[in-house]
């Protein structure tokens, strides 16, 4: 017998990213392949979370794909899918800014997500 129950993954979101995944207008996430992320996939939940509130919304992960770094993921994933309020090159400083080199040097994981209603 396999066990079919989705597994439930806690992630911290800042509140603008927050906010364009609760609406359904941010159906990319970007994050470093951190060990943590290892077993995420296709059919797992993400409970994002506000850091320090207790503001949560909950998504269903379609995909998981890995890139060697940011520039590969905004080129094949599409600016507009991460962030449509800003440009390509926003987004790379503002990624860039919340993960350093040695922090994209472990991967890139653009995390394709649809929002749970209710």
């Amino acid at each position: 017998m396999t066990d079919t129950t989705p597994r439930v993954h806690e992630l911290n979101l800042y509140r603008q990213y927050f906010d364009l995944v609760a609406t359904g207008t941010k159906t990319i996430e970007v994050r470093v392949k951190y060990p943590h992320l290892a077993d995420l996939g296709a059919g797992d939940i993400i409970r994002f979370r506000i850091k320090g509130t207790d503001e949560t919304c909950k998504v269903n992960v379609k995909r998981v794909t890995e890139y060697p770094d940011f520039e590969a993921l905004l080129d094949a994933e599409g600016p507009a899918n991460i962030n449509p309020t800003a440009t390509r090159d926003q987004q790379l400083a503002n990624i860039r800014t919340i993960y350093p080199p040695e922090k994209e040097a472990l991967g890139a994981l653009a995390i394709e997500v649809k929002q749970i209603n209710g």
